[in-house]
């Protein structure tokens, strides 16, 4: 019985064995190398487009001016609030007076004794020199006699609504500014322009910019300055906008497109389709085919032809006339899989 037993046990390991070594054979039978992707392509051609350029900013006053005097001290009275139109030259604020008027006073007691030197060098009773001395001090208390008058009574530089105000009578003011003061009949804009555009943007250049709050209507601006640099991290440039506002429609911290007309250029402009969504994020890629292999280069948007886009790419020359870009069956490929290209 012994023997047969032991039989029957080398008989079963036998066959686990087996099994085992069938289990890994299907396994590695299994793993094998991914079959070419069947795809259709399209060669690239550079086409000549009239380019607008979509460009998003936000509204500022054309000028802003924080109300911070040069004196600190207690304030005497704020003549405006939050809301409040003023013009040029309209009274803000009245400063603690002390200072300007001791400096007054001393301006008066020099003054007086400026007119008796002046006799007094006429007659040939007193020096150059004494003379020279008292008119320096006299020149100096009216320059700060100008300096602290400016600083006790403010008044605005320019026509605007005060946007903020930080203080109220009788508080002492030390830092912050006491009232913003914001010109909103004339708006500005900051646009940051890709630098492949910037031969073709200059000063004087009419742009038409869009507000949701606003449907269907536009308005103008034009454009004042181009920053000379390109940035290094986004590769784009500012060009600053001049809006007129006459009417007050739109006003500063309003978000809006802006659209500049860069003449003809030539674009890669592919079919929509295309281009493809990275999901969880607003990036876009397209796949074209290097050889016989799947590339994927990342891309922009530019403008929109119906059923065709065109395509910028976010590293220079990565896509470009000539390339076969892949137009059907992209969605199941990734960076690197072989490609059977059909017709």
């Amino acid at each position: 019985m012994n023997k047969y037993f032991k039989i029957a046990v080398i008989a079963l390991a036998v066959v686990s064995l087996t099994a085992c070594g069938g289990k890994g054979g299907d396994k590695a039978a299994t793993t094998t190398k991914k079959e070419a992707e069947k795809v259709k392509v399209l060669t690239l051609q550079s086409e000549r487009i009239a380019k607008t350029l979509t460009l998003s900013s936000t509204l500022e006053g054309y000028e802003t001016m924080n109300i911070a005097p040069s004196v600190t001290g207690h304030i005497e009275h704020i003549y405006v609030e939050v809301g409040s139109r003023v013009q040029k030259g309209s009274m803000l604020v009245r400063m603690d007076q002390t200072q300007l008027n001791t400096t007054r006073i001393n301006l008066a007691s020099t003054r007086t004794e400026l007119d008796r030197v002046t006799a007094l060098k006429a007659s040939g009773n007193i020096s150059q020199q004494v003379y020279d001395q008292t008119k320096a001090g006299y020149d100096q208390l009216v320059e700060n006699e100008r300096f602290l008058n400016e600083n006790t009574f403010v008044k605005a530089q320019f026509a605007g609504v005060i946007s903020a105000k930080n203080y109220e009578d009788g508080e002492m003011y030390a830092g912050q500014p006491i009232l913003t003061l914001t010109q909103i009949n004339r708006l500005k804009a900051i646009i940051n322009i890709p630098e492949t555009y910037f031969p073709l943007v200059h000063n004087g250049m009419n742009v038409t910019l869009e507000s949701d709050i606003y449907p269907g209507k536009t308005f103008p601006a034009t454009i004042e300055i181009v920053y000379p640099t390109i940035d290094p991290a986004s590769h784009t440039f500012q060009a600053k906008l001049n809006i007129p506002n006459s009417n007050e429609k739109i006003r500063p911290g309003m978000y809006v497109r802006a659209f500049l007309s860069v003449g003809e250029v030539d674009a890669i402009v592919v079919p929509y389709q295309s281009v493809l969504k990275l999901t969880g994020s607003n990036d876009r890629y397209v796949f074209v085919a290097d050889g016989n292999q799947a590339r994927r280069v990342a891309v922009t948007l530019g403008q929109r032809f119906d059923d065709r886009i065109e395509v910028i790419p976010v590293e220079a020359d990565a896509i470009k006339a000539g390339d076969r870009l892949v137009v059907t069956g992209q969605a199941r490929l990734v960076d690197g899989d072989k490609l059977e290209i059909v017709e």
